[in-house]
């Protein structure tokens, strides 16, 4: 529980816990499936009970958390299942967001894509956990949220902020160590070009494809993690 930073005293009480636990558990620091300690959360962040236990139902809610009935809480799982269900559904959500952000930005929404864009290939990706990944990290979600940003339905965004993050997690996990033999920069470039030029099938099949090829580097990874373990307890 050490990685965990300081609270955020401009945020309530329960959503600066849920920020900084739900920023560990997609960063992988808190590894999936670990059980969460109350007696050990409050004594890192400093407070009762009561906020502790609000952070940690929104973040059940959010698929980040799963709830052990009276024995507490622990680190949601990660699965195959859960990696195609939450691939599937950020494809559809997301793809919707962005033809309706087509749609309805203007210039301003325009300006603001191709800033994300520039402040991301400003930072050179790396592969080692450190402020470098994080800025690189922190940019990256930024440049997602921006494209979808102007469609002008805040339900949406929530669930394709809460998909994307989940997503993510799969990837900062199971791909923290590989370089993926893929041009993600131009990938970026491709879609940021047919977004703002208002390409909208073009657009939405470059993200799809953006998501879906991520995707299935974790889930090979995740599998053959798998199998390891099974092979490991196979010959104990």
């Amino acid at each position: 529980m050490s990685t965990i930073t300081k609270l955020d005293p401009s945020q309530t009480l329960s959503n600066s816990i849920a920020e900084k636990l739900r920023e560990n558990i997609v960063s992988g620091k808190m590894s999936p499936g670990s059980k969460l300690r109350l007696d050990e959360l409050r004594g890192v962040f400093g407070v009762s009970l009561s906020p502790l236990r609000e952070a940690l139902s929104r973040l059940c809610a959010e698929g980040y958390v799963a709830a052990e009935g009276q024995r507490g809480y622990k680190v949601a799982p990660t699965s195959p299942a859960n990696l195609t269900e939450i691939t599937r559904l950020r494809c559809e959500m997301e793809s919707f967001a962005l033809r309706e952000s087509i749609r309805l930005g203007d210039d301003e929404w325009e300006g603001d894509v191709i800033a994300a864009l520039h402040r991301l290939n400003k930072i050179e990706r790396v592969h080692v956990d450190g402020d470098q990944m994080k800025q690189w990290e922190s940019a990256h979600a930024a440049f997602h949220r921006k494209l979808v940003a102007a469609c002008n339905l805040p339900l949406l965004l929530h669930f394709c902020n809460t998909l994307h993050d989940l997503n993510d997690r799969y990837r900062r996990i199971f791909l923290k160590n590989t370089t993926i033999d893929r041009d993600v920069r131009q990938e970026h470039e491709a879609l940021c070009h047919a977004t703002i030029t208002r390409n909208a099938d073009e657009a939405c099949a470059l993200l799809r494809n953006h998501i879906e090829r991520t995707s299935a580097y974790a889930l090979n990874a995740l599998n053959q993690q798998i199998a390891q373990t099974h092979k490991d307890k196979a010959a104990c």
